[in-house]
């Protein structure tokens, strides 16, 4: 099983996890605004995977219109799994960001344009020479509508990849079942450590616009 970290496990042979969250944080180091819901009325939520979450959380709570940003994991079978757990590619999670954001002032397609804009989703099971299921490419989504404007948002960022010579995407688009909150410390781990390292494994590709 430890060498299947380019794939996603199956769920028969996935870690069993524990039945309580793993400790975290309550307030975000940046704004100071919670990280867990209930968030404010007319706050909306979106995840995404995009690689090393560290520098996918920092690029959205850098976004203007974003009220909240934690890191945490998403996609698999695990409950409640830790950071060294997901590592061993023994969950089935990805590395994921939940964004809260108010679509008065930050639409969730310009979200999607950040997250196509900001890392190859043509990769599979990797970003770069992280070649672990961990980093894989996804967007969970939170109502039907979501999943609608993703597959459209894909769809159009396909043709400009073809166009700069990428091959197909391989994003998962799938709904989101658990969220689970990583570690406090990871949490707006750049804010925190300023020197922290996370590649950046963007295409180079834009939307026309």
């Amino acid at each position: 099983m430890f060498g299947r970290k380019s794939q996603v496990i199956d769920q028969a042979d996935a870690l069993g996890g524990r039945s309580e969250p793993i400790p975290t944080t309550e307030a975000h180091f940046v704004n100071g605004n919670a990280i867990h819901p209930p968030f404010p009325d007319g706050i909306e939520t979106a995840v995404f995977a995009m690689g090393c979450f560290w520098g996918a959380e920092k690029l959205f709570w850098e976004t203007p219109g974003v009220y909240s940003t934690a890191v945490g994991y998403a996609g698999g079978f695990t409950p409640n799994p830790t950071y060294e757990e997901v590592c061993s590619s023994l969950t089935g999670h990805a590395e994921a960001v939940l964004v809260a954001f108010d679509p008065e002032k930050i639409s969730y397609e310009r979200l999607l344009r950040l997250f196509w804009e900001n890392h190859d989703p043509t990769q599979g099971m990797r970003q770069g020479a992280d070649r672990v299921s961990q980093y894989r490419s996804a967007i969970y989504t939170r109502s039907d509508e979501q999943v609608d404007v993703a597959k459209r948002s894909r769809d159009m960022f396909q043709t400009e990849l073809k166009k700069s010579g990428f091959g197909e995407i391989t994003t998962e688009i799938e709904p989101l079942g658990d969220f689970f909150y990583a570690e406090g410390y990871h949490q707006q781990y750049l804010a925190k450590n300023p020197n922290g390292y996370c590649p950046d494994h963007s295409c180079g590709v834009r939307f026309p616009g």
